[in-house]
């Protein structure tokens, strides 16, 4: 069986760094077998993929690429704190946010490049619960942010 950065890597995918936060509090916290990873943006790099709100300065596709980032960023903080990915059991909850135009209504379709690299990594354990919601302004403009709960197992993982 392929671990998770096996699948990466056949994606043709890099784990980046995880980013720092950018105010005061944790990048993740695990309470039992859960792992809270704190939102995450389209960041590479420390400075933002992406701005503006989708629907006006950008595409769906473009707010798709930028989840895609936000997902790949809180693999990162979910390494970064267990070690290695094979830790993770399943990928329990997704939260998006989409800064939107006011007549945008398609955040489903842009939260979904998160929710696909899940399930591409992790396959049916990568399906989760979600939410996706349309908010009217991110931090520095950002077009998306992401939430994540993940189940990770008690001991070491062997991969």
């Amino acid at each position: 069986m392929r671990s998770p950065e096996e699948r990466i890597a056949e994606l043709g995918l890099r784990i980046p760094d995880a980013p720092e936060p950018v105010a005061q509090y944790l990048p993740a916290r695990r309470i039992g077998e859960l792992l809270f990873i704190s939102g995450q943006g389209p960041v590479r790099g420390g400075v933002p993929a992406f701005v503006g709100r989708v629907g006006k300065e950008l595409t769906i596709q473009e707010g798709y690429e930028a989840a895609f980032i936000c997902a790949m960023n809180s693999l990162a903080v979910a390494k970064q704190y267990l070690g290695r990915l094979c830790a993770v059991k399943e990928v329990v909850h997704l939260r998006g946010f989409v800064n939107s135009a006011d007549d945008f209504f398609d955040q489903p379709k842009v939260i979904d490049g998160a929710s696909d690299l899940f399930v591409k990594v992790f396959g049916d354990a990568g399906r989760h619960a979600r939410a996706a919601l349309g908010t009217s302004s991110l931090p520095g403009n950002i077009p998306v942010e992401i939430e994540l709960v993940i189940r990770v197992s008690a001991g070491r993982c062997e991969c």
